[in-house]
């Protein structure tokens, strides 16, 4: 067995790759739903704007549209619970479970579960719950968490996969893709037909017709209901939207937005358990309509939040998420949804993630790319002000004052001076320049080579270079 200084020196190995894969991969998708937004549209800011002013509408008038849903799921055979946080939704889906003496279940891929720790109540409460997703069920088996909203396992690489399926008996190594693929897809066939139950999330909840919209890449949810006998969906209340009409228009956004996909392999629209004569699908399907502090934010002044659609694409934006990844934000939610979600949802714990907000460079492009136009950029600053009169500041010990920092970049003289002087950070090589006021702070800090002054002399002599 590995010591624990063994183990961190192998987390301080790998982590410049996995650094390195996260840019890359969140680089590569951004790109693609640029190009493929540009090539579809005239103005996808257009198509934005309408989808958050759809949300927007909806969250003023949840009430309605809650009822409504409620009662149209009812009309459709299927059966309506409501859970004020997430011990009660947890409580709810295994006492489904339990009187309908279902012991093994399979689970596509859900946020909101992960928001509950929900695999983890059912596991320690007799109920074999395995995620189908093939990120979340590495995650599952590597007992990992998701660092990516879409992509659960952009962290890891292949070898890392192959290491997980050789040590859990899926066969003998071996990282190529589609031998990873083929293994995960016959081991997750016998699980899909012994299951009982099959427990998914929803991308949308139409209330007009009470319909769940689920969309994958994989098609595991359709296996998930398809052969078992008992459908839970577990819904945040902030999922609805009003009428059939309007997936035409989020289906479009969240598939370009998320992978840059025109269209998602799989769009399930799910009303109610299998009507009569028809052969297979669930007898029975519960709806778990979920608050967790949701209606908190609701009457916050960062309401705006509850508008997103779980894409992904503010964290494959933001330059700080692609630095830090999503296991630097201490939650659920990563990136720049996590900086704002993530307090919110701590309720009186907010001090504990106020530091989040300040995780962002105000860039903007966050709010540029998000398919429902959500301010990001706003809320952070709002949060800041919240966590700045409600929460002790958490930088930590040692982090300098900005106060010499402002004195030094409001005088031009000592700012050009402090340019120069910077060059002293790369002696000795390859090590931060010693500074005992700041040894606590660069404890934790390496810093990069210092490349900074040069624009100066560069303006000085651009003519004479002619």
């Amino acid at each position: 067995m590995k010591t624990l200084q063994e183990i961190d020196q192998h987390a301080r190995d790998i982590a410049p790759d996995r650094q390195k894969a996260v840019y890359l991969v969140t680089k590569t998708v951004a790109e693609r739903r640029k190009a493929i937004f540009a090539h579809d549209y005239p103005d996808p800011d257009r198509l934005r704007r309408l989808a958050g002013q759809i949300k927007q509408h909806t969250l003023e008038h949840l009430d309605h549209y809650l009822e409504l849903a409620e009662k149209k799921f009812t009309e459709n055979g299927a059966k309506v619970h409501f859970a004020s946080d997430g011990v009660s939704c947890n409580q709810i889906v295994l006492d489904i479970l339990q009187k309908n003496h279902c012991r093994k279940v399979v689970k596509s891929k859900s946020m909101l579960s992960e928001e509950t720790e929900l695999n983890d109540f059912l596991n320690k409460n007799g109920v074999e719950s395995l995620e189908s997703d093939l990120g979340e069920l590495i995650v599952q088996l590597d007992h990992d968490r998701p660092s990516h909203i879409i992509a659960p396992i952009i962290h890891k690489n292949r070898r890392e996969v192959a290491e997980c399926f050789e040590r859990e008996g899926l066969g003998a190594y071996n990282d190529e893709p589609e031998v990873i693929t083929r293994r995960a897809r016959n081991f997750l066939r016998k699980k899909y037909l012994e299951a009982d139950a099959g427990l998914t999330g929803a991308n949308f909840v139409v209330a007009e017709s009470g319909r769940l919209s689920i969309v994958t890449n994989e098609g595991n949810a359709r296996f998930c209901m398809a052969g078992t006998r008992l459908h839970i969906a577990i819904v945040g209340i902030e999922k609805i939207i009003p009428r059939d009409r309007d997936l035409a228009l989020f289906h479009n956004l969240i598939a370009r937005s998320g992978t840059g996909q025109r269209l998602t392999v799989y769009n399930q629209f799910i009303g109610g358990p299998k009507a009569k004569g028809q052969p297979h699908g669930p007898e029975q399907m519960h709806v778990v309509f979920v608050d967790n502090r949701r209606t908190e934010v609701l009457d916050s002044n960062c309401r705006e939040i509850l508008r997103c659609i779980r894409c992904g694409a503010c964290q494959n934006i933001c330059p700080v998420y692609r630095q830090a990844s999503g296991f630097a934000y201490r939650s659920t939610y990563g990136g720049p949804v996590g900086s704002v979600l993530s307090p919110l949802l701590a309720g009186e714990k907010f001090a504990e993630f106020a530091d989040l907000p300040k995780a962002s460079s105000l860039c903007g492009a966050c709010n540029e790319v998000c398919p429902v136009d959500i301010p990001i950029p706003d809320l952070l600053l709002r949060l800041r002000d919240k966590g700045k009169r409600e929460a002790p500041d958490k930088s930590g010990a040692g982090t300098p004052p900005m106060g010499l920092w402002a004195v030094m970049a409001s005088q031009p003289l000592a700012w050009k001076t402090a340019l120069r002087l910077g060059y002293a950070l790369n002696y000795p090589p390859g090590q931060a320049f010693p500074i005992p006021a700041l040894q606590a702070w660069q404890s934790v800090r390496k810093f990069p080579r210092w490349r900074g002054g040069r624009f100066r002399d560069w303006m000085k002599t651009r003519n004479k270079n002619k």
